[in-house]
């Protein structure tokens, strides 16, 4: 049987070459999730270890720990006297319905008030319980989505597998790639930082694109974020904006739009985790992209696939999770009463390396070539590939975290003091290193740097 690492590497169209792994152990999960977390940080490695083969001629060594891996699947940053906001708002959760299970996501305020609008109910978690175990688990589903919210009940994966949505993404590859004319570029980079020189516009929030860019910036990438006003996200905001700048545009303004664009045209690398539709309505399409910048990397994601009636749907990890089998094969694993999801949210960050892992290949074949290169993946296309490698056998734990484990230096942010986790990959003498820590969104202005 394959490993992950093999199927990610013939979907990058990659040679895998031999991974040096340290690290005993596994996250508690029927799934192999700590592979899952080894294989997608190392393709990033195999993918920057092609890029240093095809300048410098020699191939070096990907190294990865598959226990610092599984930390980061988690979260990387240990704060020093103080502490990020709770992920979930009161609300967010599982509940009970009628035939099963639902999970509602209602951390942005607009997901929340279309739940409860649709419930009749108060901001309260009893009394939303309530008035959900009144409803048949897919009525809600789609009462919830249709009225803007975010909600998925929970399904088995042969269900999955035989619903118009599962029967579309099971069809699309792990990564749907379109190639187009463009210009060779000149490699700015170096064995140190192979990324240098690299511009990376990045229009993604929680969680999968974010993790993306942060890979990105860790090889010297400058990764500039574009949020619009009056967005945040108090509780990752810390954790993924690492080695980025960020900025705010409103693209709904000629001016911001005139800006956005001209940035566009400046850029190597585009990321972006809006809805399929949302760039189309803003007149930033495919065909424009491309016309503003024909050499442009083209990387993005969406929760449910890009083909299928599900393909504009809003979705997050711990929806698609119960969607796609996840939470019930969790819940049976553990004989719980409940679903049972993965131990981290493993389908954002499995995603986001992967893209990261694609827009290295990409650059690479720009600057063999010149060809651009539009990228899609998605996260239920990732828990196919998790789902379909099967379950595994219970692993010894993990050993548990240390003070040997933290990255020095002491990390500033606007927040306070904090440290990182050591850095779970190093491709030959490469290390992963970011020039700046975390931001605050919209503390810079949108430009590039000079």
């Amino acid at each position: 049987m394959p490993t992950l690492l093999d199927t990610i590497a013939q979907a990058l169209g990659l040679d895998c070459a031999p991974i040096r792994w340290q690290g005993i152990g596994a996250l508690p999960s029927t799934f192999a999730v700590t592979e899952l977390a080894g294989a997608s940080i190392a393709a990033c490695g195999l993918a920057l270890a092609h890029l240093l083969e095809s300048q410098q001629h020699s191939c070096p060594l990907v190294s990865v720990d598959r226990r610092l891996a599984s930390f980061w699947f988690a979260t990387s940053l240990r704060p020093h006297g103080w502490q990020t906001p709770p992920l979930w708002d009161a609300i967010a959760g599982d509940y009970r319905t009628r035939d099963g299970w639902i999970r509602l996501h209602t951390n942005a305020p607009h997901h929340r008030d279309a739940a409860l609008q649709v419930l009749g109910s108060p901001a309260d978690r009893a009394s939303v319980a309530s008035r959900v175990a009144n409803w048949d688990g897919e009525t809600l589903e789609a009462a919830v989505v249709k009225a803007g919210g975010c909600a998925a009940q929970m399904r088995a994966w042969l269900d999955w597998c035989l619903h118009p949505q599962g029967r579309a993404v099971n069809h699309e590859p792990l990564i749907l790639r379109e190639r187009y004319p463009g210009q060779p570029g000149r490699w700015l980079g170096n064995a140190s930082r192979p990324l240098a020189g690299v511009k990376v516009l990045d229009l993604t929030r929680i969680l999968a694109g974010p993790i993306a860019t942060r890979l990105l910036a860790s090889f010297g990438a400058e990764v500039l974020r574009i949020d619009p006003p009056g967005w945040d996200e108090p509780a990752v905001a810390p954790e993924v904006t690492l080695g980025k700048r960020c900025a705010r545009l409103d693209l709904r303004t000629r001016e911001d739009h005139q800006r956005f664009e001209a940035l566009l045209a400046d850029a190597d690398i585009l990321v972006h985790g809006y809805r399929a539709d949302a760039l189309e309505r803003l007149d930033l399409g495919t065909e424009r992209r491309r016309q503003l910048n024909p050499g442009l990397i083209d990387v993005s994601l969406n929760a449910y696939g890009w083909s299928g009636p599900w393909q504009h749907r809003r979705g997050f990890d711990s929806l698609v999770q119960m969607s796609t089998g996840i939470a019930r094969e969790g819940m049976r694993w553990q004989q719980a009463e409940r679903p049972v999801p993965l131990p981290v949210q493993a389908l954002d960050h499995a995603t986001g390396y992967l893209m990261a892992a694609e827009a290295i290949r990409a650059l690479a074949a720009r600057l063999r070539n010149g060809e651009g290169c539009d990228s899609r993946l998605s996260l239920a296309r990732t828990a196919k590939l998790l789902v379909e490698h099967g379950t595994v056998e219970e692993d010894l734990p993990l050993a548990a975290e240390s003070l040997d484990d933290l990255a020095q230096p002491i990390e500033h942010t606007p927040w306070g003091e904090a440290q990182r986790l050591k850095a779970p990959l190093r491709v030959g003498e490469t290390l992963m290193g970011w020039g700046s820590g975390a931001a605050q969104l919209g503390s810079v202005p949108a430009r590039w740097l000079p």
